[in-house]
């Protein structure tokens, strides 16, 4: 592949996964805006403290989905085709065991975590019935993820952008539906995003079918081979912590802010934190669209052709942060209102303050979310797993308490943008390091 080809198929994979990217977070933000609209501030809290539970769910999905296509291309490549068709039963396998848990949590422990995550009696029933009915389609949620990464990697990214988007668009249509003229509430809003997910899968399903001799990625019979498995989850983990590390920020982030404001605050931080979920989708498609051509260009031992991707990658990041954040800080006031139903005016004025300060983060949240992918399609894992535990876990908490302790609620926004910059420097860090046999920097080629 030539720097002029990597750059066309980079356009084609790219173009392709943000958008679907972008299509699977509105299934969320389109239950904030029907749910702020139709059962207000405490509808929007119960809300914004369950979607970390999907996060978790979609997650698992994606690290499925992510480890067992980059183990898939990479043996594809090398000619391995036994042990490729492998990869991607053994990621249905770990699929269905993963599924079969939270449909268990979902029956009998929903309330619990309901509880856990800070659900107080007037937003219990809500934050209950959302949890519930998210774990029980927790199954589609993660299939639907493992084939839409197959796909991509089958080279059809196009059907995988198709499957997202007419799932996210049937959920606007299904939320609306079901919370206005049904007047379901809280369970019509949940309900329409677990259907709007099977309607996505079943594309992905139909098109395996009409598919037959031709699918590339054939589902073969085999008994779970668990050098396998921990490839898969290996080169997945990273995956499943970026999307993580927005469920965790959420938690800590509602924990504090609870404190500091109650459920006008928790509603609060849901705007920016809904906004948020569509601006790291960017950048999650952006380094989705990535991992084919760089794990094929590692499998084939070509090292130039990534270095041109992950350049391709930074640069169009860079250009879409400074576009996201000018809209933002432009149009604070009217994004919080959309939301804000009632007209709260300390909801307002904290939403708007919190999006100008918290997205102040979005270069370095990009950097980190690509380049720990980069990693992780070209089988070296620690480095990815390294990137993924700061920014979700490590850093991020302890900074979140000492800023809000500092200087209260813009504390908390600022917190998230000392904690991605912190993990930047440590991203660069490892691009630099990096230098070893059959590895990977920004410098050129030796």
């Amino acid at each position: 592949m030539t720097q002029k080809s990597s750059l066309k198929e980079f356009s084609r994979y790219c173009f392709s996964n943000v958008l679907g990217m972008v299509s699977i977070s509105l299934y969320i933000l389109a239950d904030t805006f029907f749910v702020s609209k139709g059962l207000g501030t405490n509808g929007l809290a119960a809300l914004n403290i369950a979607i970390p539970v999907y996060s978790f769910v979609n997650g698992i999905g994606l690290m499925l989905g992510i480890g067992g296509a980059t183990k898939y291309l990479v043996l594809k490549t090398q000619n391995d085709l036994k042990k490729a068709k492998g990869a991607f039963s053994n990621a249905l396998i770990l699929a269905g065991i993963f599924s079969c848990i939270f449909v268990i949590i979902g029956i009998f422990f929903s309330g619990y975590f309901s509880t856990l995550l800070g659900a107080d009696k007037e937003v219990f029933d809500m934050t209950n019935i959302y949890m519930k009915v998210l774990l029980l389609f927790a199954p589609v949620f993660i299939l639907n993820n493992v084939l839409v990464c197959f796909a991509r990697n089958d080279g059809k990214p196009r059907l995988a952008m198709s499957a997202m988007i007419i799932g996210s668009l049937s959920n606007i249509l299904l939320d609306y539906i079901f919370i206005f003229p049904l007047k379901m509430g809280m369970f019509g809003a949940v309900f329409a995003t677990g259907l709007s997910a099977l309607i996505s899968l079943i594309i992905l399903i139909l098109y395996k079918i009409k598919a037959g001799e031709k699918n590339k990625v054939p589902l073969v019979k085999i008994s779970p081979d668990f050098s396998m498995i921990r490839s898969v989850l290996t080169l997945g983990f990273p995956s499943l912590v970026t999307e993580l590390s927005s469920g965790i920020v959420i938690i800590v982030f509602n924990n504090i802010i609870f404190g500091l404001h109650g459920n006008v605050g928790v509603a609060a931080y849901g705007i920016i934190a809904n906004i948020s979920i569509i601006v790291i989708a960017i950048y999650t498609g952006i380094a989705q669209g990535i991992q084919p051509l760089t794990s094929k260009a590692y499998g084939a031992d070509n090292l130039t052709v990534a270095k041109h991707v992950l350049r391709y990658a930074i640069i169009t990041m860079l250009m879409l942060s400074i576009i996201i954040y000018l809209i933002i800080f432009i149009f604070a006031d009217p994004i919080a209102h959309i939301f804000n139903s009632q007209n709260n005016d300390s909801l307002q004025k904290m939403a708007v303050w919190g999006l100008k300060l918290y997205f102040t983060s979005i270069v370095f949240v990009g950097f980190n979310i690509i380049t720990s992918m980069f990693f992780s399609s070209i089988e070296r894992p620690i480095y990815a797993h390294i990137i993924s535990l700061l920014r979700g876990l490590i850093i991020i908490i302890p900074l979140a308490y000492l800023f809000s302790f500092l200087a209260g609620i813009t504390g908390v926004w600022l917190s998230f943008l000392a904690a991605e910059g912190l993990v930047a420097i440590i991203s660069i860090m490892a691009l630099k390091v990096f230098k070893k046999p059959k590895t990977l920097s920004l410098s050129k080629s030796r």
